[in-house]
């Protein structure tokens, strides 16, 4: 700003308002736009530089030219949001930055200065010294409390106090004195408050873009990371391909298609012996990365039993126990397991709280409806009774979880077990691989577009015989 005698009319007052408002939601609507751009990052990174500094000097400095140009003059003075700038510089560019912007709007105040009276020139003076004071106060500030001068409490109170300081300059500089009161008492209010207030919101507003970019950037490195999670998560799952599990005789599918990124289905397909086969399907509880990493201690704890345990009972029964050790977050997992005899079709399986598979044999699909266990990591010390049944040459046994089932459509009606038996029977002739197909398009022609919010995870075998 810069002054020579005051009018203290209602009508100064009023365009004084109008004037520094005006000129105020000019720089917020800049600084708005470079604020939510990420111009600032391409050009100097993250972090605060020296061509950072210079950068917002240079734009603090013409904030600063364009509120004196477009300050209101009342009888020879102009009053402006001039401060703005410097200050402004100084909270994002640092001492550095304040300093800049000051120099530069000191010099064009001193270019547009009056001379025609002694009070005039001094006036200028207090005004360039406040300017620049005030940029490198607001840096040195900045440097030293910069996450509290966010907050818009002391940011406000920064403004009002940097203002108070241009003031009390200009009654220390200007002579005679009585001319340097006159001016104070005439924009005391309505100078601190629209400069204060001004300041504060370009803060809050810089502040919350702060907060949105870093949201944006945590968002985009756990997508990344989410990416990268899934492929180790389907690394996990045994590949079936014409090599694996090395019996081409055997035909074997399956599919995991989580609901998000990362879900905590699985299934597992290994020897136990060179005879004996081990299918696995299990269900966590919960979605996202909690359940993917109980999946992977699920997974290797039921693979382990089951190859270290020569009954499939106490293999599960170990499982559980295993499982419900340092379980903190309280999640368990549902499961079916089977162990089927290459040689014989003996079948020996243990269900805990999972679904019930589906047997095609003969071209007739039926759910294999057997008393089944609780939970695993549900409870310490359960016990699991194993069942046993015989295949025949040609049956087909398909294991799911309850993804496919409790699929909903827009109306909320569920795929259900019927809709899946139908889908088995028209398909009773057909290989693993087909059969998962029809099933997964079933679901997604039931569901018609409505969102997924289930992991669906599906795994056929066909015994030879």
């Amino acid at each position: 700003m810069y002054f020579g005698i005051v009018s203290s009319s209602s009508t100064g007052l009023s365009q004084f308002f109008t004037n520094m408002i005006g000129t105020l939601a000019v720089i917020l609507v800049i600084a708005a736009f470079i604020g939510g751009s990420e111009v600032l990052t391409k050009f100097f990174g993250s972090k605060m530089n020296w061509k950072y500094s210079l950068f917002t000097g240079l734009l603090g400095g013409v904030f600063g030219i364009y509120g004196t140009m477009s300050g209101l003059e009342l009888n020879g003075a102009i009053i402006s949001v001039r401060d703005i700038g410097p200050m402004l510089a100084g909270f994002t560019g640092g001492p550095l930055g304040g300093l800049i912007a000051g120099v530069i709007a000191g010099i064009h105040r001193f270019l547009v200065g009056s001379t025609a009276t002694q009070t005039a020139q001094l006036v200028t003076y207090a005004c360039i010294i406040a300017t620049v004071c005030i940029g490198v106060i607001c840096g040195v500030l900045s440097r030293a409390f910069h996450e509290k001068l966010k907050k818009p409490w002391w940011a406000l109170t920064t403004g009002i106090v940097m203002e108070i300081f241009h003031l009390s300059l200009v009654l220390l500089i200007v002579k005679p004195f009585d001319a340097a009161l006159g001016i104070v008492k005439a924009i005391f209010l309505p100078f601190i408050l629209v400069n204060a207030v001004g300041y504060t919101l370009i803060i809050t507003m810089i502040s919350y873009f702060e907060k949105q970019r870093a949201i944006m950037i945590e968002r985009s490195r756990l997508k990344t990371e989410l990416e990268v999670a899934t492929v180790i998560q389907h690394s996990l799952l045994p590949p079936i391909t014409e090599t694996y599990p090395g019996r081409p005789e055997i035909g074997i599918a399956a599919s995991m298609d989580p609901a998000k990124e990362v879900g905590g289905d699985f299934y597992d397909v290994f020897f136990v012996d060179k005879d004996r086969l081990a299918l696995v399907v299990a269900d966590v509880s919960g979605k996202g990365i909690p359940a993917a990493l109980f999946m992977a201690t699920s997974k290797t704890t039921i693979q382990n039993c089951v190859r270290d345990y020569p009954s499939l009972s106490e293999a599960v029964t170990v499982a559980n126990d295993s499982l419900c050790r340092n379980n903190s977050a309280e999640m368990f997992v549902t499961a079916w397991i089977g162990v089927l005899d290459l040689l014989t079709g003996a079948l020996t399986f243990v269900c805990a709280g999972h679904n019930p598979p589906v047997l095609i044999s003969n071209g007739e699909p039926a759910f294999i409806k057997r008393r089944g266990g609780f939970v695993l990591g549900g409870m310490e010390g359960v016990r699991y009774r194993e069942e046993t049944m015989t295949l025949k040459k040609g049956d087909r046994l398909f294991l799911y979880t309850d993804g496919v089932t409790e699929a909903e459509n827009g109306a909320h009606a569920l795929f259900g077990e019927q809709r899946l038996k139908d889908c088995l029977q028209a398909d009773a002739d057909k290989t693993p691989d087909e059969i998962i197909a029809d099933v997964k398009a079933s679901v997604t022609a039931h569901v018609d577009g409505a969102d997924q919010f289930d992991d669906i995870t599906m795994l056929c075998i066909s015994f030879p015989g």
